[in-house]
């Protein structure tokens, strides 16, 4: 390694750099500070965001609505522009946020040696090769190399992701090492959580650990939405197709002899219905009512469009602890002289039972079993508060573990040092590898014991039975390596527990207490996965998403965890950070979809992880909760974070965080967005199905050499009005009970699908021929009555085609129609305001329209009824003959 090196140059001298020498390597390497860009004005970032808007769609819009006396499209639009700016500002201002919160890691002072004195000094003057003290509490200033230890373990999870504290040594490790296994080493913005230590700085500033992070979050990329790619890529199709037949209806109309300044503003104003600006609000607007319903479901979404984007996930790539687990270490396994004992119970209470060959075991009956939960709870620093029936925890979570497995069988830890209070203590270490305590107890003197169950049984000469005390022989010594071996293989932290009666607590007693102990037992303990967790990760693989695991943990451990879960089965491959490091891209890309399992990864690892599935045009998902996961989490189509134990660097570069930290959350929110994208193509297809029909109307109307069908004003009618309320209550429409039954769509298919387009053409030309058939036979009673019928017509089989894009295959007449309430008032709202239009006298001089007797009226109800009873027909035999 390059620490090493850096060892071997200075020295291990704690003396370290003279004063002289710091300074001349703080010009050379700079200040230990996170050397950031220079932060844009929020001023800036909106002049940014706003040029690259369509400005000029509202100039235009703008000069459309001064022609026509009316402002109301320019200003929806005007307000759709500047909303979609704030966004963007919002947006650039996170990714700048995601940057800063890397500040809260950064030290500002350190204890350093410098010509043969220890002083304080600002973090940021520290240089490689400096040699630096830190305690228990400390946060660690720079990434440094260990020299000398005392029982130093480092709370590493902003970097690894894994809760359990790093036990520290001063050995050297290979050079190609992961991160999380480096336990030479200690890394800026780290916590020491017990021992001290005195160390040489071999990293500062961005070259260090999380420096280095942070200049991966700055170079993540932001990636459009499947949604946003659709609506861009529709609107520019459908604008320009539409300004074309606007253009041929202008020279159409003029050749046959209508007037320049008449035909102007139909054009004109086929323009502006034809091209739905009413869909980037309703979109926002659905968006924006998907993150409520989110947030009840415990994700908060940080970014609207973050709903859409998980519903066409693909690929959820998930960390493990906390977010599979429930991050409670519980003991599952115990093996004592008379056999294996399975402990039931979850999380940190003492709900649970104790079995044996399927029966229920009473501990108190068992002598050896009772003994066990007794060493393991007196040789125990660990401690706890119960609060109702759940249990706050203070320690190691392995220890909390025999607390929790103890009040499974009634012993509470107060009452049993009150009965046998500790004497001293032999504090665990990398060296011995165990942890002593000696007891003052009724019987006398006890030393009790657990650590490695190999350096315990080392020191082990008698076994533990129901029996009494007996002699360990060779074969029950191998029985418990062969289950500690199996227990290891299933994921599981194995502790070995053992005893030994002391005469005293004199020097000479307490040389012996170490050998010729009594073993008691194994406990096989592990942090179990969510009860919940298994039925959503069947949910994801029923809708063809695929789960896959990334953590720092071991890889037995999450391979157990995952084969557990149904993440991992036979024919997956597993793989750890080291392997994959040896993997060229293309062999990455050719074996990428059967790896199921990545342990001990790094933060650039993730990241190509995320990458490379990309590459295969999936839609990811990434999940995690430390400062490692962050570039990763901002490179993927979706970052989730972690709201309880997430740190705030990761928050800041995720699209969603969950409130719960759980998997099943993820599974909600893929679901909610589904049901989003849903609703955005339902209106989607009114719209453009809508529009279509006004286009033809008037275009079949003008080849056909028949007067306008359509007034300038009536159409602008019928698209601000009788298309927008329905179309915004539309997208309020409930989920889909089969929406998680169908695969995530590729991320190349966009809203519009060839068979939603052949949709949208037919329902558009059935309006178009109905609306212009209507007209054509109410000629003969005058225009103004023509256009009144075809005005009223229109708008009512647009109520009718929402409903048909609400229910889509299912039956007009089935409960699905009506559980809308929104859509039903919207539609009431639309038909009310047709009556006005028709019956008020100074709206029909406005408008040009006529009153409509009783007769008119069910002609009109009558048509669209014939026409819904015919694509009910067309859509029951479709039905049967696909079933």
């Amino acid at each position: 390694m390059d620490a090493d090196r850096v060892v071997e140059a200075i020295g291990s001298s704690p003396a370290g750099l003279s004063e002289k020498e710091a300074a001349a390597r703080l010009i050379q390497y700079g200040p230990n500070e996170l050397k950031q860009k220079k932060k844009t004005s929020l001023f800036v970032i909106f002049l940014r965001q706003f040029k690259n808007v369509l400005i000029y769609v509202l100039i235009v819009a703008m000069a459309i609505s001064f022609l026509l006396g009316e402002v109301l499209d320019a200003e929806i639009i005007g307000a759709i522009i500047v909303l979609n700016a704030l966004l963007g500002t919002y947006q650039e201002v996170q990714a700048e946020r995601s940057i800063d919160a890397l500040k809260k890691f950064l030290v500002h002072e350190a204890f350093v040696v410098r010509d043969g004195e220890k002083k304080k000094v600002h973090a940021s003057s520290l240089v490689p090769g400096d040699v630096i003290e830190v305690d228990a509490g400390d946060y660690i200033p720079a990434d440094a190399r260990l020299i000398t230890i005392s029982g130093l373990t480092v709370d590493e999870s902003a970097l690894t992701g894994e809760s359990e504290p790093a036990l520290k040594h001063v050995a050297p490790v290979p050079e190609d090492t992961p991160v999380g296994d480096r336990d030479c080493m200690i890394y800026a913005g780290t916590i020491v959580t017990a021992g001290r230590c005195r160390a040489v700085v071999v990293s500062t500033g961005m070259n260090t650990e999380i420096g280095r992070i942070a200049s991966l979050v700055e170079t993540g990329v932001d990636r459009q939405t499947p949604v946003q790619i659709s609506i861009d890529r529709l609107g520019k199709l459908f604008g320009i197709a539409a300004l074309i037949v606007c253009v041929v209806i202008f020279i159409a109309g003029i050749l046959e002899g209508q007037k320049m300044f008449d035909m102007f503003l139909v054009a004109v104003s086929l323009a502006v219905a034809a091209i739905p600006e009413g869909l980037p609000a309703t979109v926002t607007i659905i968006f924006a009512l998907g993150v409520r319903r989110m947030a009840s479901r415990k994700a908060i979404v940080r970014t609207l469009a973050s709903v859409e984007t998980l519903g066409s996930t693909s690929v959820i790539c998930t960390d493990k602890t906390g977010t599979l687990t429930q991050n409670a270490i519980t003991v599952r396994r115990i093996a004592t002289a008379s056999g294996i004992v399975e402990v039931t119970g979850e999380g940190y209470t003492d709900k649970g039972q104790f079995m044996a060959a399927g029966t229920e075991l009473e501990p108190a009956r068992s002598g050896e079993l009772w003994t066990l939960l007794t060493v393991g709870i007196l040789c125990n620093n660990a401690t706890y508060e119960r609060t109702g029936e759940d249990y706050r925890m203070l320690g190691d979570s392995t220890e909390v573990a025999l607390l929790i497995a103890g009040a499974k069988a009634g012993l509470v830890k107060k009452a049993l040092e009150e009965d046998c209070p500790r004497e001293l203590e032999v504090p665990f270490s990398s060296d011995t590898m165990f942890m002593l305590t000696a007891n003052r107890c009724k019987s006398g003197y006890v030393a009790y014991i657990k650590g490695a169950p190999e350096r315990i049984l080392d020191r082990c000469t008698h076994l533990l039975t129901n029996g009494g005390v007996v002699p360990l022989t060779p074969e029950a010594r191998k029985r418990f390596i062969d289950e500690n071996q199996y227990m290891a293989s299933h994921g599981m932290r194995v502790l070995g527990l053992g005893y030994k009666q002391l005469a005293d607590l004199q020097s000479e007693t307490l040389a012996d207490a170490e050998t010729g102990l009594t073993f008691v037992g194994l406990t096989g303990m592990i942090d179990p996965p969510r009860p919940e967790v298994r039925r959503s990760i069947e949910l994801c693989q029923h809708s063809g998403i695929k789960v896959v695991m990334i953590t720092g943990d071991q890889l037995l451990t999450a391979v157990s965890i995952a084969r557990e879960l149904g993440i991992y089965s036979e024919g997956d491959e597993a793989i750890t950070g080291t392997e994959l490091a040896a993997m060229s891209d293309q062999e990455l890309s050719e074996r990428i979809m059967k790896i199921t399992v990545y342990a001990r990864t790094s933060p650039e690892q993730k990241q190509r992880i995320v990458k490379a599935l990309q590459q295969h045009d999936l839609v990811v998902s990434m999940t995690g909760d430390g400062v490692n996961d962050a570039p990763a989490l901002k490179n993927a189509d979706i970052g989730v974070s972690m709201g309880i134990t997430g740190t705030e660097v990761a928050r800041q570069a995720s699209d969603v965080v969950l409130a719960d930290d759980n998997f099943t959350t993820i599974v909600n929110a893929v679901e909610e967005g589904r049901t989003i994208f849903n609703n955005v193509r339902k209106t989607v297809i009114f719209l453009f199905s809508s529009n279509l029909g006004e286009v033809l109307t008037i275009l079949l109307g003008i080849l056909l050499a028949l007067p306008l069908p359509l007034l300038a004003i009536q159409i602008l009618w019928v698209n601000l009005i009788s298309d927008s309320l329905p179309a915004m209550a539309l997208g309020m429409d409930k989920p889909d009970r089969r929406v998680m039954d169908r695969p995530p769509r590729p991320r190349s298919e966009g809203i519009l699908t060839k068979g939603l387009a052949i949709d949208i053409a037919l329902i558009g030309i059935v309006l178009g021929i109905t609306t212009l058939a209507i007209f054509y036979l109410y000629l003969g009673s005058g225009v103004d009555y023509a256009r009144t019928m075809a005005f009223a017509t229109l708008i009512v089989l647009e109520m009718w085609v929402v409903l048909i894009c609400k229910i889509g295959s299912d039956s007009l007449f089935s409960r699905k129609t009506l559980d809308n309430p929104y859509l039903l008032g919207a539609i009431v709202i639309a038909l009310a305001l047709l009556l006005i239009v028709l019956y008020v006298p100074f709206l029909q001089v406005v408008f040009s329209t006529v009153t409509l007797n009783l007769r008119d009226v069910g002609i009109i109800f009558g048509v669209v009824m014939g026409i819904a009873v015919v694509v009910e027909v067309i859509k029951a035999l479709m039905r049967r003959i696909k079933v």
